[in-house]
């Protein structure tokens, strides 16, 4: 019983860690519009800030999405606090445009060390036998500190001093707090390599996980893309169609999608990993089609119930996806073969979004939005179809 408490109580540390991570990649979101007053830029270069972070994650995920497996997951999650804070300090020196690129593909950097070695550990570090709470742990964390990034920045800009700069000094004290948490915590990969033995290796899937990747890498895109384009364009989107100009009204809309995520996440164990997956592409579909309604006619309403709807779809093909593609793969591949995932889904949160900036200046916000939502409500409907068809096997 101490040891399952022990093992408890160091997954739920490893998973505060992580979400300290993740606010820090959405942290800057609800300041975008402070920083274009500042700086001067426009709506396509705000998602190209934007979407810097999602090249970061890809390119460390490509380069060295396997790297944990090698020399463990302590070193490789200490240098993405290390990438975290480095990026905190470029927002704080920011005094034009460079700074804001370097400091979002730092946290990409950061979150692509992150994602794959955080989710393995925390899984790791659980006891045996808890693989699928450990499992709601890993995707509570990362959507959960996503959300509380811009929940934080927001009510710190809108009612605390210093609104471009107080965020990022609270995180700099969060990730200097996780860092000694996170030495104090046990490495869990048992035969460790040096640095140098690490290569890049081409996205590869064992052939047992081929057969879960297809349908849950198509749920993970479209999951992804609707929360990039909610971080990315939705504070403009508020200030220009909907008058509001609240940075924490602005930040809580936001992290409502996240929340909700979190909460579709934890539906997964009711509902089950077959059925979790179908029935988290229905609630993608129906937020794509409620944020559909709010880009036509201006309703807050709709897009707080996008947020909320979409989200808790996403939470549930997402954790869906996790656990069929990890439960699937071989244990000394296994942070690889999640990396691959996430590249997946990372590439949703970035073409998508650089796409809605290129077209919002020749045909508008709202049509830019309804041509994304299109396209994702096409890719949703297939790999839904496909899911219903060919249910994802069920694993124990």
């Amino acid at each position: 019983m101490d040891g399952g408490r022990r093992g408890w109580r160091a997954c739920v540390l490893s998973g505060v860690v992580f979400a300290v991570c993740m606010a820090g990649t959405t942290l800057p979101t609800p300041l975008y519009p402070l920083y274009q007053d500042k700086f001067g830029f426009s709506e396509l270069t705000v998602t190209v800030v934007y979407a810097l972070y999602a090249f970061g994650v890809i390119g460390v995920l490509l380069l060295v999405g396997n790297a944990s497996d090698t020399v463990g997951r302590r070193p490789v999650l200490l240098c993405g606090l290390g990438l975290a804070a480095a990026s905190a300090v470029c927002f704080l020196c920011a005094t034009g445009l460079g700074w804001l690129y370097a400091g979002r593909l730092l946290s990409g950097l950061s979150a692509g060390l992150f994602t794959g070695a955080a989710t393995a550990y925390v899984m790791e570090l659980a006891p045996e036998g808890g693989a699928s709470r450990a499992t709601f742990v890993a995707t509570a964390a990362n959507m959960g500190g996503l959300g509380c990034g811009p929940l934080l920045s927001g009510v710190l800009a809108q009612y605390a001093p210093w609104p471009l700069y107080l965020p990022f000094v609270t995180h700099l004290v969060l990730v200097a707090t996780s860092a000694a948490v996170l030495l104090r915590l046990a490495e869990t990969v048992r035969e460790r390599r040096p640095p140098r033995t690490v290569r890049p290796e081409r996205p590869a899937l064992p052939p047992r996980v081929r057969a879960v990747f297809g349908p849950a890498a198509t749920a993970s895109f479209v999951g992804f893309a609707l929360f990039g384009v909610f971080t990315s364009v939705s504070p403009e989107f508020l200030a220009e169609s909907l008058g509001v100009t609240d940075h924490a009204v602005s930040g809580l809309i936001v992290a409502l999608a996240f929340f909700a995520s979190t909460a579709g996440q934890l539906a997964v164990g009711r509902v089950g990993v077959r059925r979790s997956l179908p029935l988290g592409c229905a609630g993608l579909l129906a937020g794509l089609a409620l944020l559909a309604g709010a880009l036509r006619w201006d309703l807050m309403a709709l897009v707080v119930l996008s947020a909320l709807i979409g989200g808790a779809g996403q939470g549930l093909a997402f954790r869906g996806a996790l656990s069929e593609v990890a439960g699937a793969s071989p244990e000394h591949q296994r942070a690889a073969v999640i990396s691959t995932l996430f590249v997946v889904a990372y590439a949703g949160i970035s073409v998508p979004v650089i796409g809605v900036g290129l077209l919002t200046g020749p045909i508008g916000l709202e049509g830019a939005g309804l041509v994304f939502i299109a396209c994702m409500a096409v890719l949703v409907s297939t790999a839904a179809a496909y899911l219903l068809r060919r249910p994802a096997p069920v694993r124990t």
